[in-house]
């Protein structure tokens, strides 16, 4: 049974097979009350909310010891941007300062995953500090992941965050099962509302657990993963777009 008196551990960055990840909803869900050690996770697809939606239903009809917290990964001008505690999709391609300002508006916490990285689109200095310069639209926490793209700006974004201030959070930024929990969040209490109370209070604590590459994962299963994301993301972006585009055309003037 768990210790009401440990804090919790949380991994607020999972990506799923609904989209650029290579693990089912159901085999996340298995694998993470199996384990027994998170006691919040979350769910952040690119750009759609609805994989993050469809695991809540499927977690609420199980017996957890863990919560979920829906979300979902945003494509801004200026790099991706997660949105937490959401239930409604945000907007891709407005500005990072929009972004967050859609994300508040829908009660959630805007939260900025592998700072400063070139290796994929993430929100850089520059972008950060026009975005601190505003109480509206000030993040609610920088992600420290052990993930290949934030790995390589990690201390960076920690040195300016000496300056910045920001709550740091763990996250795997998981593709595959063998990653979640890789790296995690340290936060007092247990459940998703004490997880958010201790980001708004700047009470959470981010570690690097273990790293996760393509010595165990085996370079097939990492190539295959990286095609999805190619094909995937994408997709889920445009897609929509241009439904409503050829939606609009139907109908006319």
């Amino acid at each position: 049974m768990d210790d009401p008196n440990e804090p919790g551990l949380a991994d607020l960055h999972i990506h799923t097979s609904d989209g650029d990840g290579m693990a089912s909803i159901e085999e996340i869900l298995d694998s993470v009350g199996g384990a027994g050690e998170l006691s919040v996770i979350a769910i952040t697809e690119h750009d759609d909310i609805t994989p993050a939606l469809k695991a809540r239903e499927r977690w609420a009809r199980g017996s957890h010891g863990f919560d979920l917290v829906t979300g979902m990964e945003v494509t801004t001008r200026s790099g991706h941007i997660i949105a937490l505690f959401v239930d409604r999709p945000i907007r891709s391609f407005l500005t990072p300062d929009e972004t967050i300002a859609a994300i508040h508006e829908a009660g959630g916490m805007a939260l900025i995953p592998h700072p400063l990285s070139w290796l994929t689109r993430s929100v850089g200095e520059r972008a950060m500090n026009r975005l601190l310069a505003d109480p509206e639209t000030t993040p609610d926490g920088l992600e420290i992941s052990p993930s290949p793209a934030a790995r390589i700006t990690a201390a960076r974004a920690r040195r300016l965050n000496e300056r910045w201030g920001l709550p740091e959070y763990g996250s795997s930024d998981a593709h595959f099962l063998e990653a979640v929990g890789s790296a995690v969040t340290h936060f007092p209490g247990r459940s998703a509302d004490d997880l958010r109370r201790a980001l708004e209070a700047g009470a959470t604590r981010a570690e690097i657990r273990r790293l996760v590459g393509p010595a165990q994962l085996g370079w097939r299963k990492v190539v295959r993963q990286q095609w999805r994301g190619l094909c995937v993301t994408p997709r889920k972006i445009v897609g929509p777009r241009v439904r409503q585009l050829l939606g609009r055309a139907r109908a006319g003037p």
